[in-house]
C-alpha cells in the first residue's frame, strides 16, 4: 500500500512540508509506503477546457507533473494534497494541478483515499480546506477524518514544529488513513465488490430534438 503526498507550497521544506512529513512518518510506521512530490515551484498552468483529456486520458499540457501523476495513478492507494493558504484559499499551483488532474483522471479516483492539509500563519485555513475536499467528494474517494481540521499554523518550519496540536492532527489523519487502507485490503481479500456506479446523467436542461 502506498500514499502519494503532494506539496503545493513554493517552500520545499516549509510549513506544508512539515505537516506532510509528519503524516508520512506516521504512515511509514504503519507499514504504508509514501512518496512526497514537490510541485510548488513548477509553473503549473490552469485547465484550458479543451477536453483533450476526455479522449486521451491525459492533459494536453505536458510541462509539469500532472501527466506524470496520471501515468502512475494506479500505483497509489491514496493521495494527500498540501497547500499554503493564500487569501483564504489554496494557492494557485495546487488548485491548477488538482483542476487538471481530477478532470483528466477523476474517474480513476473512486475508492482511493483523498485528503487535504493546509498551512496558514493565522486565518483562512478552513475555507482552503473545504475547497480542496470538494475534489475528493465529487469523485467517490474516501476522505479520512482526524481530530480537528487538517491545518497547521506558522510562518516558518520552526513555527510549525511548535504547533503540537497541528502535528498531532496530522498523525491522527495518518493513522485513520492507514486503518482505512487496511480495511479496504481486507475487503478485497474477502471479495467485497465495489459499489455499482450508474452512467452519468448530466443536467444541462437541453431539449432533445
Amino acid at each position: 500500500m502506498k500514499i502519494l503526498l503532494i506539496n503545493g507550497s513554493p517552500h520545499r521544506r516549509g510549513c506544508v512540508y512539515t505537516a506532510l512529513e509528519e503524516i508520512a512518518k506516521t504512515l511509514e510506521g504503519e507499514n504504508i509506503d509514501t512518496e512526497i512530490l514537490q510541485i510548488g515551484r513548477e509553473p503549473v498552468t490552469g485547465c484550458i477546457a479543451c477536453n483533450y483529456c476526455q479522449s486521451h486520458g491525459r492533459c494536453v499540457q505536458d510541462k509539469d507533473s500532472v501527466n506524470r501523476v496520471i501515468e502512475k495513478l494506479d500505483t497509489w492507494d491514496g493521495l494527500i494534497f498540501g497547500s499554503p493558504v493564500y487569501y483564504g484559499g489554496p494557492n494557485g499551483q495546487i488548485t491548477s494541478f488538482m483542476d487538471r488532474l481530477f478532470y483528466a483522471a477523476g474517474n480513476r479516483m473512486a475508492g482511493k483515499i483523498g485528503a487535504a492539509v493546509v498551512s496558514c500563519r493565522r486565518g483562512g485555513a478552513t475555507a482552503a480546506f473545504d475547497r480542496m475536499n470538494k475534489y475528493f467528494l465529487m469523485n467517490r474517494m474516501i476522505v479520512p477524518g482526524s481530530q480537528y481540521w487538517n491545518q497547521i499554523h506558522g510562518l516558518t518550519r520552526e513555527d510549525a514544529l511548535k504547533d503540537k496540536e497541528g502535528l498531532q492532527t496530522m498523525r491522527t489523519l495518518a493513522r485513520q488513513t492507514a486503518w482505512i487502507l487496511k480495511c479496504l485490503d481486507a475487503g478485497k481479500k474477502a471479495s467485497v465488490p465495489q459499489p455499482l456506479q450508474e452512467p452519468w446523467i448530466p443536467t444541462h436542461f437541453i431539449q432533445n430534438t
